[in-house]
């Protein structure tokens, strides 16, 4: 076993994993307050469903021996059955297969979480709750296969998807739509506006998911090498590179220069850069970020051009910053592996999971809504989903206004005449 490996795998997946409550505080700000409570749980629910799976099938779906076609692992390994503490991944020498399974549950638990912030608002949580464990079996667990699998059928055609370009970001992204187009519109949408309730709450999901990302990708070298300084350093600059990027768009199209777009462009960079940043230098970790900001930026209002209700900006962001990195590597690689033969190769990858996951996700929500109905109620929707699907609220009002005690007792000088404290209001 080596050592160094493995422990900076099992890092990895330490910090893939706080990506998931990022993601729910970066969802969780951008939502109206009434259903706050409601966005994070959607997120972190992930965490439980999709960890049972992993261990009961989804390993085996996914890693296990191709049943055929590449399309599909075997069932050799339910319940991780034929793998002890002392199987490695390379034989003799390497890492632990549970590390590496460990690492990998991190990327299924995180997929089906991303495509929560399209349904915000909305959905009833245990029709939410069965279609992440409808969604990661039928569609996730498969793609995967395709993608990382050695025998799986994007692997044997060569396509470069090194973190979850296409398993990951485009397959999300897709299926958010899809489920968007069977779900709805939300009450009020281009009528109302659908302000972030607490943006500081976007920043610090934003700084978590920045911080995580390091592990999903430099952990994905699945060895404390080379690479995986290449894929951390890429990480960080196309990231810059398209915080920026997002930012002069908005600048230019909008006026300002907003927080939100700040935390918008660093993800999307962060899902552009994905895909390719161990086949890329520096400069070109930089193009792609810069290019998938301002795209992303300029994407997010398709939605209201075209009438899909993408709540929180997930086709825009992680369906076209994963397709435009996984394309960008085709023209960019500088290890040989670029060019037109490679940029088709690339082409044929991100399009066909788009193709399959739309499909495929369509069609599971509109089982889930056929049965137990995926919408929550116009009341529900209304008055929010926290209270309905918690009884919780994500802040208690209840004792604002209330009597101060003790020393917080301060005297209203200003009805003496005398100069009011600083922070408080005089009226002319």
């Amino acid at each position: 076993m080596n050592g160094a490996d493995t422990a900076f795998v099992l890092i990895s997946a330490a910090l893939v994993m706080l990506m998931t409550p990022g993601l729910a505080f970066f969802y969780g700000g951008m939502v109206r307050v009434k259903s706050a409570l409601n966005m994070l749980m959607m997120s972190f629910i992930s965490l439980g469903i999709v960890s049972v799976l992993w261990v009961l099938y989804g390993y085996s779906l996914t890693f296990g021996d191709d049943i055929g076609s590449g399309l599909l692992g075997n069932l050799d390994h339910v319940g991780l059955a034929g793998i002890d503490p002392e199987t490695l991944t390379g034989g003799k020498e390497g890492i632990p297969v549970f590390a590496f399974a460990l690492f990998q549950l991190m990327f299924a638990v995180l997929t089906p979480a991303l495509m929560s912030g399209a349904l915000a608002d909305r959905v009833k949580f245990s029709a939410w709750s069965l279609f992440i464990a409808l969604w990661v079996t039928v569609v996730y667990f498969p793609v995967a296969h395709w993608v990382w699998q050695a025998d799986g059928w994007l692997f044997q055609l060569e396509v470069i998807d090194f973190a979850g370009g296409t398993a990951v970001h485009i397959n999300a992204g897709i299926g958010a739509l899809a489920a968007v187009l069977v779900v709805g519109k939300r009450i009020g949408f281009k009528k109302e506006p659908m302000r972030p309730h607490n943006l500081p709450l976007v920043m610090l999901g934003a700084a978590l998911l920045w911080f995580g990302w390091f592990g999903f990708n430099a952990g994905s070298a699945l060895a404390a090498d080379g690479t995986a300084a290449t894929m951390a350093l890429n990480t960080q600059v196309a990231t810059g590179a398209a915080m920026l990027g997002w930012l002069i768009y908005e600048r230019i199209r909008h006026g300002a220069f907003t927080t939100l777009g700040a935390a918008s462009g660093a993800v999307a960079g962060l899902v552009a850069i994905t895909p390719s940043g161990a086949h890329v230098n520096a400069l070109g970790a930089i193009l792609i970020g810069a290019v998938a900001g301002a795209v992303c930026s300029w994407a997010v209002s398709l939605k209201y051009k075209l009438g899909y209700d993408d709540s929180l900006d997930v086709v825009g962001v992680h369906l076209v910053g994963g397709v435009i990195g996984t394309l960008l590597v085709g023209v960019l690689a500088i290890d040989g592996v670029g060019g037109m033969s490679q940029l088709g190769k690339q082409a044929i990858g991100a399009f066909s999971v788009m193709a399959f996951s739309f499909v495929v996700s369509w069609l599971l929500a509109k089982i889930v809504d056929m049965t137990i109905g995926f919408r929550a109620g116009e009341d529900d929707e209304t008055s929010g989903l926290d209270q309905v699907f918690h009884a919780e609220t994500g802040y208690d009002f209840s004792t604002v206004g209330g009597t101060p005690t003790g020393r917080s007792t301060v005297p209203d000088l200003t009805e003496t005449g005398a100069a009011a404290p600083r922070n408080k209001k005089v009226d002319a």
